[in-house]
Parts: C-alpha cells; structure tokens; sequence
C-alpha cells in the first residue's frame, strides 16, 4: 500500500506517534510518504520505502498570515498524482484532515481515487476545536473521513459529546516501539546530574501552560523538603522562563535541571526514580506510557486518558489535577518503601507492553483497507 502520512513535525505526542507509525508501517513492506513543514523529529529517511516531502510556503503581502491550508492541499495534490498514493492518514482534523478532503475533491475531478483516514490526538478536539468558529469545520472534517480514529476512549467520547458527529470512531490507542523504551543502563550523562543519594524526578513535555510545569516543581519542592532528590525536566516551550523564575524564588534550583529538548529521552528515563504528569488534560499521555516502559512508576493527575495508561495503585498514582499535597504525599510513600517501588517497576513494564507497535499496527493496516473499501479504491 501507498500511503501519505500527515503531521506535525514536532517532539509532541501527535508528531511522534505519526513518525513511529509510518517507520512501522515502512518495515512491513508498505510505502510510506512523509508530507509536512519539515522533517519529522524521528523521522529516519534511511530506508527504500520512506520518504519525505517538504510544504513549502509562499508569503503574498495580502495575507496576514501563510495560507499553510493551501500549500498543503497543492502538495498533497502533487504527491498523489506522482507518486500513486492510495491514502491519506492524517493526524489532526484541522488542518491536516481538512487539506486531506480538498486535495481528495480535487482529484476525484480528474479520476484519481484517495482515501482519507483521521487520528484526532487530543488539541484539534479539547482545545481548538470547542471554539464555535472551529467547530463546523472539525465535524465536518471528521465526518467526511472515510475512517476516523482517537487515540483514547476519553477522547472518543469527548469527540461524540461537542460535536455533531454521524459516523462511528474507532480507538487506537498510542503506542511505542519495546525495543527502543525499556530499562537500560544510564548514560554517565545523566546519572552525573544527581547526587548518590538523590531520588530522580523526571518531566518531559512541551512545557505549555496545560502541562502545568509549574505544579510539578512546586511538587518536586514539597517533596525535596523531606527527600533528598533533583528533578529532570526535558523539552522546551512557552512556558519555561516562568519555570526557571520560580526555581529560583522556591530556592530549589541547584536540584532542578532543565536538560530542554532531548532526543534519546529513553536513557534519561532509564535513570529515574518517578514520572511527574499532573497536566489540566491528556488525551493519551505518550510521555508516561514511555516512562513506564523504562520501567519508571508514573504519578499523574486522572484527567483524559491517562487512566487508560496509568493503573492506580499499580503503574503509580492517580490524583485530582489540582492536589498538589495529594501527590507529594503519594510521591513520598512511592520513594520511601523499596519493595513497594521494585512492584512498581515491574508493573509499569508490563502495563507498558499492552501498548507494543507490533500489536498495534494491524489495526490501523485493518482501518486502512476498510478505508480503501469506503472510498472505492483497491
């Protein structure tokens, strides 16, 4: 099968689990075309059956803003001619769905079938997409797709509640590749950024205001007081100078290390103690899922999906967003009691190997060939 994957090409969840997708889907045989604003973050172009092609942007004084929709219609259009691209699978409704229908409707004209598959990650729904100016564009994104999935049951059933929609949605859920996520032995790197006796808190994300970086420092502070311990914080965003102030103003900032974007995050995970997630919202929560694959015990907030990835009592820990002393004081038990975390560890990993590519990758292959089906092609 041909396919053309559309993405973000950032470090985010939606970026990654694009990137994982179509490297899986290249080594079983399918041929896998990359279309975005630039190279995918893990994207790995050595192989015979990837490859990557570039939107690119024209700036006409009459617009405000780069008309980004359009461009990405006109390439869609220009590597389904070329390149015999059967389907479209687009992560996110708007805009990559919505070029993904135009470039369909122009090709239909000239006899040229495409099918058009929809992962909705979580932003084009809980954020952007309950705007009411948005909304009739995301429905009808989602409603013109010959297939449509969600990454969670939460999201799901949030799509369903907000929007007017007339076909089913299938979860599938995030996934990540065992081989590469799993305990392995630190680099000196990371294990020179604690003491002997430290506990290492680890957060990666971002570092938007939804993340809520600044309430796991003020855990990681709580914690500090009784614990001895330094916290990992890996990525970058808006939000960070806030962060490194309030460091700064906690007095915790020699035991706080902003390590920013990171790619090989699995060896930095391989050295922690505890995962700090307590976001205002996650559709799935990939950047737990992977520390629990590193065999690192997860403490989050029970917002979205992350129920369906961290097990209360079992992976970690499952507070309210905003208990902030509920999940100091679960983080505290966690890193006090050895046995109690050595159970953990072993749980998280096999909570973790649910979610293995291998198992899902035929259900997105199986979403694609009723897809096909929908849309008339082979």
């Amino acid at each position: 099968m041909k396919i053309a994957v559309v993405c973000y090409p950032t470090y985010g969840g939606s970026g990654v689990v694009a990137t994982e997708l179509g490297m899986g889907l290249a080594q079983k045989g399918h041929e896998v075309h990359f279309v975005s604003s630039s190279q995918p973050a893990r994207l790995d172009l050595l192989n015979e059956r990837i490859h990557y092609h570039e939107v690119t942007m024209l700036h006409y004084p009459v617009f405000d803003h780069s008309p980004y929709l359009l461009a990405l219609t006109g390439k869609l259009v220009d590597v389904v001619r070329h390149e015999g691209i059967e389907l479209v699978h687009a992560h996110y409704a708007i805009p990559h769905a919505t070029a993904a229908l135009l470039a369909r409707d122009i090709l239909r004209r000239e006899g040229i079938p495409l099918a058009v598959v929809t992962t909705l990650h979580g932003t084009d729904v809980t954020l952007v997409g309950k705007d009411p100016g948005y909304e009739p564009v995301v429905s009808h994104a989602i409603n013109l797709s010959d297939g449509v999935t969600a990454v969670s049951e939460s999201l799901r059933t949030d799509t369903l509640a907000h929007f007017h929609i007339d076909k089913p949605i299938q979860v599938i859920p995030n996934f990540l590749d065992l081989d590469r996520f799993r305990q392995r032995n630190p680099c000196r790197f990371t294990m020179a950024l604690a003491g002997d006796n430290q506990k290492r808190l680890i957060h990666i994300s971002n570092f938007r205001k939804v993340k809520r970086v600044d309430l796991v420092i003020r855990i990681f502070a709580l914690i500090r007081e009784q614990i001895p311990a330094c916290l990992l914080l890996v990525g970058d965003g808006p939000e960070r100078p806030r962060c490194e102030q309030l460091c700064r103003e906690l007095g915790i900032a020699m035991d706080v290390r902003f390590l920013g974007k990171q790619e090989a995050v699995e060896e930095i995970l391989s050295a922690g103690d505890l995962f700090l997630l307590p976001s205002e919202t996650e559709s799935f929560g990939l950047a737990a899922l992977e520390a629990m694959a590193c065999g690192v015990p997860v403490l989050s907030s029970r917002s979205g999906g992350l129920p369906e990835v961290n097990v209360d009592g079992v992976t970690g820990f499952l507070t309210d967003a905003d208990d902030m002393q509920g999940m100091a004081q679960a983080a505290m038990r966690l890193l006090g009691d050895d046995e109690l975390m050595q159970q953990f560890r072993l749980a998280a990993r096999r909570q973790a190997e649910r979610f293995d590519l291998h198992q899902i990758l035929p259900l997105y292959e199986e979403a694609y060939r009723l897809a096909l089906q929908r849309s008339g092609g082979s």
